[in-house]
């Protein structure tokens, strides 16, 4: 375990088994450079599950879901200001893990790092399971399992050659996605308004927000409900304050993915929600049927709507491939710096990689997607729903670690706050409250999984906890010898 330093004057502690920050001399290299970061930024709130998981939150919420979009994506942006007070006064690889290990104790750096890890591997499995379903309907000569194999074996080399090679590839699969989410905000908006011709004016436009049923067809309950088939969608946004440690200006970096958050979130996830509930009523069986966005692209009349939204999906599921092994590795690193992991894990190449990382990651990763295609109902579905809540607990921890590390940093080097919570302490306690009443609401929550989901989640938790106090008990016990 770690003990727990003060700041440094120049914003990097040493991180390891004595520290905290991602020292020059910690072996990973600047190679991310600022158009790889902003890139990263946008994209990293743009997941697969905006296309995909949508259509089930429309479907129970109707128009109302946009309100359910706002309160989530509210409380993103408030939780990222947290984040980024604390990542631009100290940039780290281990972002809020090592920023918990100061503030919380290193039990809490301990247990978010390796649940975080654990998160994103599993993600790796799920999403290399639906590009690999994508491609083979493409190219059905070769088999699912074989373009799962393909898409992590390539995105491992990736990630393996240099961090740079990581983000010159996100930046494109990160460019795909938000050009081609913008140009349906504008021709979708285009429609809604009447512009475009070739539209069934009859079915589109601002009346479908009220006409069918209402703008809560289903009650106000209904947006709770909407809430937890949305919330998931966001996480993604916290990889811009891992990455910044290996750019060229971290705090820079930080501060300006903290202070875009509020357009970026806005525009892509309520603009477009918005567009696809104005396009078509909600209660349309082709949203449910073909999902939200290719019914929305439908009624456009643009050919080939499927295609194309398989295009963007695929790619989207592409960059949460990349940015998941390179996010776990990063978090295995960090864990490994701190003493929380093996040291292997914290060694790097001549590159700047951390190799063993990313290797232990995306092993976990083949072995998670072996399970997804041999036991699909038993050991692979535990495996998504005991880290389905770890999005909420990261939130969690981040609030209560900015509530101390505000503190600190004050005491310490209050020039490092470049960027502050708004509001602190009032809207970070609000935060957490809002999080705390959304896990309680899951635990009601049997049509759509949510109690299943908290309970193993909360399980797998307390055995990273009860892991972590046990470790520093012994390390204790044997320091005290």
């Amino acid at each position: 375990m770690t003990s727990q330093p003060t700041l440094t004057q120049d914003g990097n502690g040493p991180e390891g088994p004595d520290g905290h920050g991602t020292p020059p001399d910690s072996g990973l290299q600047a190679g991310l450079k600022n158009r790889h970061l902003s890139m990263i930024a946008i994209g990293g709130v743009i997941g697969a599950g905006l296309f995909v998981g949508s259509s089930s939150g429309i479907a129970t919420a109707g128009p109302g879901i946009l309100l359910s979009y706002a309160l989530v994506g509210t409380l993103v942006v408030l939780v990222m200001r947290m984040l980024g007070e604390m990542s631009a006064a100290n940039p780290t690889s281990g972002s809020f893990s090592a920023h918990a290990d100061r503030a919380l104790g290193p039990w809490a750096g301990f247990s978010i790092g390796w649940l975080y890890w654990f998160f994103w591997v599993v993600v790796l499995a799920v999403e290399a399971t639906a590009g690999a379903a994508i491609l083979e309907g493409w190219i059905p000569a070769v088999p699912q399992w074989g373009w799962a194999l393909i898409v992590m074996v390539v995105l491992t080399a990736t990630n393996l050659v240099s961090v740079g090679s990581y983000g010159e590839f996100e930046f494109w699969f990160a460019g795909i996605k938000v050009v081609a989410i913008a140009a349906f905000i504008v021709v979708g908006g285009l429609a809604v308004f009447g512009v475009l011709p070739g539209v069934d004016s009859d079915q589109a436009g601002l009346a479908n927000l009220t006409d069918h049923g209402g703008f809560l067809p289903n009650g106000a309950g209904a947006i709770l409900t909407g809430i937890l088939l949305v919330v998931f969608s966001f996480m993604g946004s916290e990889i811009a304050t891992l990455a910044a440690g290996e750019s060229e200006d971290p705090q820079r970096a930080v501060t300006k993915a903290t202070n875009s958050i509020i357009w970026r979130i806005g525009v892509f996830y309520l603009g477009s929600i918005f567009v696809v509930v104005c396009l078509l009523p909600w209660d349309s069986t082709s949203i449910t049927e073909d999902g939200s966005y290719v019914a929305a692209l439908n009624t456009l009349g643009i050919p080939h709507t499927g295609q194309i939204m398989n295009f963007i999906v695929l790619t989207s599921v592409l960059s949460c491939l990349n940015s998941g092994l390179y996010t776990a590795s990063r978090m295995a690193f960090s864990l490994g710096l701190r003493g929380d992991a093996p040291k292997a894990f914290a060694r790097t190449t001549r590159r700047g990689v951390p190799q063993t990382a990313i290797i232990a990651s995306v092993v976990f990763g083949f072995v998670a997607v072996f399970f997804n295609y041999k036991f699909p109902d038993s050991v692979f579905l535990f495996l998504v729903n005991s880290s389905g809540a770890v999005a909420l607990f990261v939130w969690l921890v981040i609030c209560c670690s900015q509530l101390r590390m505000r503190k600190i940093i004050e005491a310490e080097a209050p020039e490092k706050l470049v960027v502050r919570m708004w509001l602190y302490p009032y809207l970070t306690w609000a935060s957490a409250a809002l999080i705390v009443f959304v896990l309680g609401y899951m635990l009601t929550d049997t049509e759509h999984n949510g109690r299943t989901t908290v309970l193993l989640s909360l399980l797998v938790a307390a055995i990273v906890v009860v892991i972590a106090f046990v470790r520093q008990r012994a390390s204790a016990a044997i320091k005290a010898r």
